[in-house]
């Protein structure tokens, strides 16, 4: 293991993007060699991470097509992390001067946006590692030798987009690389860690930094009902990052918003009636001859993004300026029990709330096609064109497969 590290270390100082003889070396130790090395342990490293044996996901990436510069070779579980740009994982990272390679407990640090890799926010990284540390605070202060910072010496984006993802991190130097059993003591012990964080994600209906579940949820029904194949789901229940809601969980997440903001108006003398059942908004509000229309939302996130339905704007521009947005945000949801309980909340009110177009995003489009309209003819002499002439073979552009 310490030999297979080392000739991935003094390959970095040559590399390049392109797929050299020195490149193909370096991939063949990162995808083969160290993998199946780490493989022949799985009794062990499955044993430390709680998972089987024939479950435990191990991979090793350089590059399809261009060669990264920082290559890297992870340990997981599929069903918590099913792709690398998602989900937390423990991972070694080869810095990009060749002098050092990191055993990091880490985690997705791009998206794919359908065309490329796109940078996670630094923020959100920092929020996520803020809500992990913690929860291995115990665990952690048995060892002095974590680092809570990486430093990978890369030159692009990408590799440098690494560093902010790390939670901790055990870091070997080229000239005082340990012996295969230190390293796999290590690697048993880092997988601990990472189970601790599995275990508190299974409870967690929002980790900061994430997109809040509700968005998530819409986002992945708008993929579903336009037919689109979702990337990074690996069972029923599971996003790309965190769980989805249940039925009943949504439902007690916004009992708890109604039943926030109704004691909010209730206290400045509002007489208070839920009308969610039958109207495009949650609570009618009366005082005397005021009258107040007041559209709720409830959260286990931080609220800064909120589903809306085109029937609930289009409502909301109609009662401007008798109208009210109520976000109940940060709500606990305990999920051990047989049923959820949702409790807890913070209330931020806009009144007037005034909908503006640059406040709005589209997550889907319905879009009127030619089915159904006068112009058959002219599409089926379109098709039968296309037919007759040879297409250009579409081009196939390849990304280097990051984290």
């Amino acid at each position: 293991m310490d030999d297979l590290l080392s000739k991935v270390l003094d390959l970095q100082g040559v590399w390049t993007a392109k797929n050299t003889e020195e490149m193909q070396k370096r991939g063949i130790h990162i995808r083969q060699e160290i993998p199946a090395l780490l493989r022949g342990e799985s009794v062990s490293l499955a044993g430390a991470l709680g998972v089987a044996g024939d479950v435990l996901g191990i991979e090793g990436r350089d590059g399809t097509g261009l060669k990264t510069e920082v290559p890297w070779v992870r340990v997981y579980d599929p069903a918590m992390s099913p792709s690398a740009t998602t989900g937390w994982y423990v991972v070694y990272l080869f810095s990009g001067t060749g002098d050092r390679v990191y055993l990091s407990l880490n985690q997705g640090t791009t998206v794919w946006t359908g065309g490329d890799f796109k940078a996670r926010r630094i923020e959100d990284l920092r929020a996520r590692v803020g809500w992990a540390r913690p929860l291995l605070a115990e665990q952690m202060a048995t060892r002095a030798d974590l680092r809570t910072q990486i430093r990978l010496d890369a030159r692009t984006p990408l590799g440098r987009g690494y560093e902010p993802g790390n939670v901790v991190a055990i870091e070997y130097t080229r000239e005082q690389l340990p012996t295969q059993e230190v390293l796999l003591a290590d690697l048993r012990y880092m997988l601990g860690l990472l189970q601790t964080l599995y275990a508190a994600e299974r409870l967690t209906p929002h980790i900061p930094g994430d997109p809040a579940p509700e968005v998530l949820e819409a986002e992945r029904s708008a993929a579903a009902a336009a037919g689109r194949r979702g990337r990074g789901v690996s069972r029923p229940g599971r996003s790309g990052q965190g769980f989805r809601l249940t039925s009943a969980e949504r439902q007690a997440i916004e009992r708890r918003g109604v039943d926030v903001a109704s004691e909010f108006f209730a206290v400045q003398g509002w007489k208070v009636q839920d009308v969610g059942a039958r109207e495009s908004f949650d609570l009618l509000l009366k005082r005397g001859d005021e009258r107040l229309h007041v559209e709720v939302k409830g959260t286990t996130s931080a609220g800064h993004d909120v589903i809306l339905t085109r029937a609930e704007v289009e409502k909301q521009r109609k009662y401007y300026p008798n109208n009210a947005l109520v976000i109940v945000h940060s709500i606990h949801l305990d999920r051990t029990g047989d049923e959820p309980i949702a409790s807890g909340g913070a209330l931020h009110c806009t009144s007037p709330w005034e909908i503006a177009d640059e406040d709005l995003s589209v997550i889907s489009y319905a879009y009127r096609t030619a089915v159904g309209r006068d112009d058959h003819t002219e599409v089926e002499g379109a098709l039968d064109a296309l037919k007759k002439e040879p297409r250009e073979a579409p081009r196939v552009l390849q990304a280097p497969t990051v984290l």
